[in-house]
């Protein structure tokens, strides 16, 4: 089969078609042509070699997939031949840039009926890390207020699953994203460049039950200004700074979270897109041989949501 595959670590160029052997499933495992995958900013990071999830050249990158299954191994009941699934894979060498991957089946769900799989690729990896940040860690509740910093393809997604909860969302995003952000659900949009979010907030007199990190650095930091007694801060970002000193006082939480496949996240965020709660933003799609590309484009930063690769 053909895949995009890397021999060394580098620029986007690394990435070139080679043709690799075609994955067997094992018991319990599916094999899933590939449709659509798309590009996250773990994918650039793990290209470049800011990364390191123990990953190995050579590899193949890409960890969201929306396809059809093509065989199952043993053990596998929930699927069957011709199935449409979605999922986000395990991070290792064997990513979805090609024609087939091969996955447990415990982290893999049917396709949301009503989305086409290139809008079905760009939820996986983004909507369980938004999933599992909000509700896994935090959870959230209806009638809080949570605070979201970053709009990419995580915090648009935060924004949606916070909203259609009953949580009041007050976000913090670049100044091109304001007006999306605010049509997909929140009820205040926080422009980073010219706002400070804890003032806002103070001025306002709205306190956040919950502060969702997508950025790192000091926002943590900055946001303790804008919590409640009792918060719960989460980040997705290695990165972030963790203000003991201003959180004590709140008796605040702050939690790590790092993103887990699971099946059952699959199935929840399947559920919400067909309630009409969760919409896919997808920026553009492009064809995989414009793999390069889309990481270019993606570590350039500014795209107004995911960057689909039609396989």
């Amino acid at each position: 089969m053909k895949a995009y595959q890397l021999d060394e670590f580098g620029p986007p160029e690394v990435m070139q078609p080679q043709e690799v052997e075609r994955p067997v499933p094992g018991p319990g495992e599916v094999l899933v042509r590939v449709v659509a995958t798309s590009v996250n900013p773990v994918d650039h990071k793990l290209r470049s070699g800011e990364a390191d999830f123990g990953l190995e050249a050579p590899a193949v990158l890409g960890y969201d997939v929306s396809g059809i299954v093509e065989a199952t191994g043993e053990r596998v009941e929930r699927f069957s031949k011709g199935d449409a699934v979605f999922y986000t894979p395990e991070v290792n060498e064997r990513g979805s840039y090609a024609e087939y991957h091969a996955a447990s089946a415990r982290i893999v769900a049917h396709k949301p009926t009503g989305l086409s799989h290139e809008k079905a690729a760009a939820l996986p990896l983004a909507g369980c890390t938004a999933w599992q940040a909000l509700f896994d860690r935090a959870l959230l509740q209806a009638g809080q207020t949570v605070l979201i910093h970053g709009t990419g393809g995580v915090g648009m997604l935060a924004v949606q699953l916070a909203r259609a909860a009953g949580a009041e969302v007050v976000a913090v995003s670049s100044p091109a994203l304001v007006g999306q952000t605010a049509e997909l659900g929140a009820s205040r949009v926080i422009d980073y460049q010219s706002e400070n979010a804890a003032e806002v907030m103070q001025q306002a007199g709205v306190q956040a039950e919950i502060v969702f990190d997508t950025v790192g650095g000091d926002t943590l930091f900055e946001s303790a200004g804008g919590a409640a007694p009792g918060a719960d801060l989460v980040t997705i970002v290695e990165s972030a700074e963790v203000p003991a000193g201003p959180l004590m006082p709140l008796n605040a939480s702050a939690h790590f979270c790092m993103m887990q496949p699971r099946g059952a996240t699959m199935r929840a965020l399947a559920r919400f897109s067909e309630r009409g709660l969760l919409r896919p933003v997808v920026a553009d799609v492009l064809p995989l041989a414009e793999v390069a590309e889309a990481h270019r484009r993606l570590e350039s930063g500014g795209v107004p949501g995911k960057l689909v690769l039609r396989v």
